[in-house]
């Protein structure tokens, strides 16, 4: 009996990790199921089946790269045209890499963690405050990458398995992912007391929506974002000199 309350107290550390994991993942759980399925339904309506769409999730992992991918595997689109799709619709990930260097510098798994850097794990394990405040921070971050991952890859099996079986429309599923990201950062904004980053990005991107339009906004705002943070971080850094 005392080997198994040690055992437990030993475990307590790991598992309340797990649960804070999991709770903070809940919103991208919901998000991602229901992209994944969308994903799934598609996919498996041009002809491919359960392990085309869990590999596609697998070794992709692209999200919205991969609605592209099912126009342009089923268009016959060549190789070069695939890259540069492929290259134009998660080019945001350069920025999200370039400000994650230092916060994954010394974690173990670093690949896993690299490759499964989405739009909402980043939105996570970005919230330097919330992922400090854990126990483990570099656990943390693998296990919301990790679950995350796991999401994605069940929502896009559970939809072609389904969709081989049952009629489903699509017409608004995308919205999901915007609903998703409002979600995120309404939680995001209530648990901290510093919003100019977040209005940073709200006014670069609304800047850049007015100049170019809704087609081609992406990559300026996500280049203002970078160089006001850039310049905003140099000016806190002195002031601390």
């Amino acid at each position: 009996m005392k080997q198994e309350k040690r055992e437990m107290r030993r475990r307590g550390p790991a598992f309340r990790q797990v649960k804070a994991a999991f709770l903070d993942t809940v919103p991208v759980l919901t998000g991602y199921l229901v992209l994944g399925f969308g994903f799934g339904v598609i996919f498996r309506s041009h002809g491919y089946g359960v392990l085309f769409a869990a590999a596609m999730s697998i070794f992709v992992y692209a999200g919205s790269m991969q609605y592209v991918a099912v126009d342009l595997i089923t268009g016959g689109a060549t190789l070069l045209a695939t890259a540069l799709a492929t290259l134009m619709v998660n080019i945001r990930h350069l920025f999200y890499g370039i400000s994650m260097i230092d916060a994954y510098k010394d974690i173990p798994r670093k690949p896993f963690l690299i490759f499964t850097l989405t739009d909402e794990t980043y939105s996570l394990v970005s919230h330097r405050e919330a992922v400090e405040k854990q126990e483990d921070p570099a656990r943390y971050c693998f296990l919301v990458s990790l679950f995350n991952y796991s999401y994605w890859i069940a929502g896009s099996v559970i939809g072609a398995a389904l969709g081989a079986v049952l009629p489903f429309s699509t017409e608004g599923i995308d919205f999901a992912l915007t609903a998703l990201f409002l979600t995120i950062f309404t939680e995001q904004w209530l648990g901290t007391k510093e919003h100019l980053p977040a209005l940073v990005g709200l006014g670069a991107s609304l800047a850049a929506l007015l100049l170019l339009g809704s087609d081609d906004f992406l990559i300026l705002a996500m280049l203002l974002i970078l160089a006001l943070l850039w310049l905003l971080g140099r000016r806190e850094v002195k002031r601390h000199e």
